[in-house]
């Protein structure tokens, strides 16, 4: 899948509030997600490492205890099996880039 049209993918259902279009490359995931507000994620895990890029809206992710209130335009590097959790403030738009491959969105 080198040449890709977002219009193309279908949404994904994540999490209730959570809708992804997902592509998987070799050895990484990138997923466009968007989000309604106040949309809770519980906290989870998972051996991918995650950068989350907030392109719209406001995020409050909580990483290992620590909240920290994100903006559009803000990033968060996830290593590893850190737990974390997050609830949108408002719609977002978010763009999620993990890896290795999540095979479990697959």
């Amino acid at each position: 899948m080198p040449h890709v049209k977002l219009q193309n993918i279908e949404e994904k259902f994540l999490y209730e509030g959570y809708l992804g279009k997902i592509m998987h490359g070799e050895k990484l995931t990138v997923a466009h997600v968007r989000v309604t507000a106040n949309s809770a994620l519980p906290e989870h895990h998972h051996p991918h490492e995650q950068i989350l890029n907030l392109i719209e809206g406001e995020f409050l992710l909580t990483v290992d205890g620590t909240e920290y209130p994100m903006k559009a335009g803000e990033s968060f590097v996830i290593p590893s099996n850190v737990p974390h959790s997050a609830k949108s403030v408002t719609d977002c738009y978010i763009i999620d880039v993990f890896n290795p491959t999540r095979d479990d969105w697959k």
